[in-house]
C-alpha cells in the first residue's frame, strides 16, 4: 500500500487522498468488516461474514449498513447483532480480532494434517453392468485387473508417509470383494505399518453386498472394517439402474444389509445413492425406501457426469433444475418423517448445515476450499496409477490423464504432493480467489471441483454462471436458509442434525 500513498500531501496533481480523507466524521461512525450478501426472495436478504455467521434481514439492510445509514439507537438490536457477530465494528480494528482469527483458524483446521482418505482401487473387476457406472468395470473372471500386491505395498508405504495420524485406507472396485484375499492382505501389512508409524487406521470397503459371505464379514468384524454400499430405493429402480444377471440385485443388497448388520452392528454398514433420470419422478418412494431400512440417514446424490456413466445420455443426463427439484421433494419428505416424530437426516443437508451453524470444518472433499483432493484424499488405481480425487480416476477411464499426479512404481511422496501439477489444482480449487465465488454470499459454505470444471467446461477454473457445481449449491444452500427463515421447528430440527440430539 505505501505505494500508492502520497508521501507531499501539499502537491498538486497527487492521485490518491490520504487514508484519513476516508474516516467517517459522523456520529453513527462505525467500520465495515468483509461480508458478503445475497438476496433470499422479494422480501429477506442474507449477510454472511468471513468465518460462516449469517444473519438473514429485510431486503435493503444491507445497503443501509455500507451507507453507514445505521443508528446506535433507532436500530438498536441489529446494530448490536452486527457488531456481536463481526459485521461492522465500533474500532477501526475490532477489539475481539483474536476470536475472530481463533475461529477462521477452525474453520481451516481441515489442512492441518493434510491427506487422511487414500483410496485403493483393489479390482476392476465387476459383475454388475450399471448403466451409470462411472469406471469401466470388466467380467469377473479377468484377474490381470486386480491391483498387484507389489502397489498394494508402495500405496501403503505412501500412506504411512501422510503427516496425518488418522488415515483411512478404503478399498473400491470394480466390486472390491471379488478380490478379497487382496483386501485382506492390505490389511495385514497396513495395520503392521501402523504399529511402525505411530497411526490409527480406519478401514472401509465399498461394495455392492452380492458376494459378501458371513466369512467375510466376520474378518471385517475382527479387524473393525466399515462396510458402505449402494442402494437406489425401491426394488423397481434399484435393479433398472444396477443391473446384474439374474435381475436381483435389489434382493442381494438388502439380504447383504441385513447379515451385515446381524454380524457388524446396526452402525457398520451405510448406503449412497445415485440418482439416475429413472430416479427424478420417485423421490417420495426413494425416501421411504431408506426409512423402511432403518438407515439413520440417507444422501440425495446426482449422477457425476465421468466415465462409464456419459455413454448413455438417456439416462443419466438431466438438467440441475430436475434435480433440485427432486432434492426438495426428497428432503421435503424427510423433513415430514422428523416432524412426526423420527430421526432421520439427509446427509448433503447436514454437510451444509454444520458449515453453516457450526464453526467446524466437515471432512467432505467437494465442499472444502482448497478443494479436498489430494489434501484430503489420494487414489491408487488398480494399475498403479495414481489420481488427485476418485472422480480424476473415473475420467481417465475415459482416456484423460489430466489429473493423473504419478505413478506407484516410480513417483515419490514429494513428487506425488508436491508437483507442478498438484499446485495447479490447488489453485483452482480456492473458492476465496475463484471469479464468481470470491464475492458469493456462500462461498465460506460452499467449495470447488477443478475436476468437474475440466470436466464439464475445459478448465479447472470454470466459469460459475454456467457452472453446474455452482447451480446446484447456490440452489440447496438458498433453499436451506428459506426453510429455516420460515419455520423455526425446521431451524430447531436442522441444528439437532449437526449437535446430534
Amino acid at each position: 500500500m505505501n505505494a500508492v500513498v502520497d508521501r507531499n500531501p501539499g502537491k498538486k496533481g497527487r492521485k490518491f487522498n490520504d487514508f484519513l480523507t476516508y474516516e467517517d466524521k459522523t456520529f453513527n461512525q462505525y467500520y465495515l468488516l468483509p461480508f458478503r450478501f445475497i438476496a433470499l426472495n422479494p422480501r429477506r436478504e442474507i449477510l454472511v461474514n468471513e468465518i460462516g455467521d449469517f444473519l438473514i434481514v429485510d431486503k435493503g439492510t444491507a445497503e443501509k449498513i455500507i451507507l453507514k445509514q445505521l443508528d446506535s439507537l433507532a436500530d438498536y438490536e441489529l446494530y448490536n447483532d452486527l457488531i456481536a457477530n463481526f459485521f461492522i465494528s465500533k474500532d477501526k480494528i475490532p477489539v475481539l480480532i483474536d476470536v475472530l482469527a481463533t475461529r477462521y483458524r477452525t474453520k481451516k483446521s481441515f489442512l492441518d494434517h493434510f491427506t487422511a482418505l487414500h483410496i485403493f482401487v483393489i479390482t476392476l473387476r465387476c459383475e454388475h453392468t450399471c448403466h451409470y457406472c462411472q469406471v469401466s468395470r470388466v467380467s469377473e473372471d479377468k484377474n490381470s485387473f486386480d491391483m498387484s500386491k507389489r502397489h498394494i505395498d508402495k500405496g501403503i508405504e505412501l500412506m504411512m508417509q501422510s503427516p496425518n495420524p488418522h488415515v483411512t485406507m478404503e478399498f473400491q472396485g470394480g466390486e472390491a470383494l471379488l478380490a478379497f484375499d487382496h483386501i485382506k492382505y492390505g490389511v495385514e501389512k497396513a495395520k503392521l505399518a501402523a504399529l511402525t508409524h505411530n497411526k490409527e487406521i480406519t478401514f472401509v470397503i465399498c461394495t455392492n453386498l452380492a458376494p459378501i459371505t458371513t466369512e467375510m464379514l466376520l474378518y471385517c468384524k475382527e479387524n473393525s472394517i466399515l462396510i458402505s454400499t449402494s442402494l437406489d430405493g425401491p426394488e423397481f429402480i434399484h435393479n433398472k439402474n444396477r443391473h446384474k444377471k439374474g435381475n436381483d440385485s435389489h434382493q442381494l443388497a438388502l439380504k447383504g444389509i441385513k447379515l451385515t448388520r446381524e454380524i457388524l452392528g446396526n452402525d457398520r454398514v451405510s448406503a449412497l445413492l445415485t440418482t439416475s433420470a429413472l430416479s427424478l419422478d420417485f423421490p417420495n418412494e426413494i425416501v421411504d425406501e431408506y426409512f423402511k431400512l432403518n438407515f439413520g440417514s440417507m444422501f440425495l446424490r446426482p449422477i457425476s457426469p465421468f466415465g462409464f456413466a456419459t455413454r448413455n445420455e438417456k439416462k443419466n443426463k438431466y438438467n440441475t433444475d430436475r434435480f433440485i427439484e427432486f432434492y426438495k421433494k426428497g428432503l421435503n419428505r424427510i423433513i415430514n418423517y422428523n416432524l412426526n416424530g423420527s430421526s432421520f437426516r439427509e446427509d448433503y443437508a447436514t454437510i451444509l448445515l454444520k458449515k453453516i451453524l457450526t464453526p467446524f470444518p466437515v471432512g467432505y472433499v467437494d465442499l472444502q476450499s482448497p478443494a479436498g483432493m489430494i489434501n484430503n484424499v489420494i487414489v491408487f488405481n488398480y494399475d498403479g496409477k495414481i489420481y488427485a480425487s476418485d472422480e480424476a480416476r473415473m475420467l481417465a477411464e475415459m482416456s484423460d490423464f489430466t489429473f493423473q499426479l504419478g505413478h506407484l512404481d516410480t513417483s515419490t511422496y514429494n513428487e506425488i504432493f508436491y508437483s507442478d501439477l498438484a499446485v495447479d489444482i490447488t489453485e483452482a480449487g480456492i473458492n476465496e480467489s475463484l471469479p464468481g465465488c470470491s464475492d458469493c454470499a456462500f462461498q465460506t459454505y460452499c467449495g470447488a471441483d477443478p475436476v468437474l470444471c475440466h470436466s464439464t467446461q475445459g478448465n479447472m477454473y470454470g466459469h460459475r454462471p454456467t457452472n453446474v457445481f455452482c447451480q446446484k449449491n447456490m440452489a440447496i444452500i438458498k433453499h436451506l436458509f428459506e426453510l429455516m427463515d420460515s419455520d423455526p421447528k425446521i431451524l430447531k430440527l436442522f441444528n439437532n442434525w449437526v449437535r446430534g440430539n
